[in-house]
């Protein structure tokens, strides 16, 4: 018995986020979500507390709390580099041909 492929419904989600003009404020939200993530990642298992974080950043608790939730896109790529280098990783950013 030979299967056959199953061609997609539609287009694909870049295409769909392309026609809404949403793809590029997707992404970006996207990419926030994996580096807020990543930070807390790395700050639990160094064991660096919020506070802790915050005075090796040069800032607030609350400050700290905006770098790491995932919903707060608001964030300098200097803040993000400072709060990467507090809990011993380095922020690497890379341009990509589209």
């Amino acid at each position: 018995m030979v299967e056959k492929a199953i061609s997609p419904v539609g287009g694909s989600l870049e295409s769909f986020l392309d026609e809404l003009g949403e793809r590029e404020e997707v992404y970006g939200a996207a990419i926030k979500r994996v580096l807020s993530w990543e930070i807390e990642c790395a700050r639990k298992e160094k064991a660096v507390s919020k506070s802790e974080m915050a005075a090796r950043i040069g800032t607030s608790r609350t400050q700290v709390k905006r770098i790491l939730d995932p919903e707060n896109v608001a964030v300098s790529l200097d803040t993000l580099e400072r709060a990467a280098r507090s809990v011993g990783k380095k922020l690497k950013i890379e341009l990509v041909d589209a």
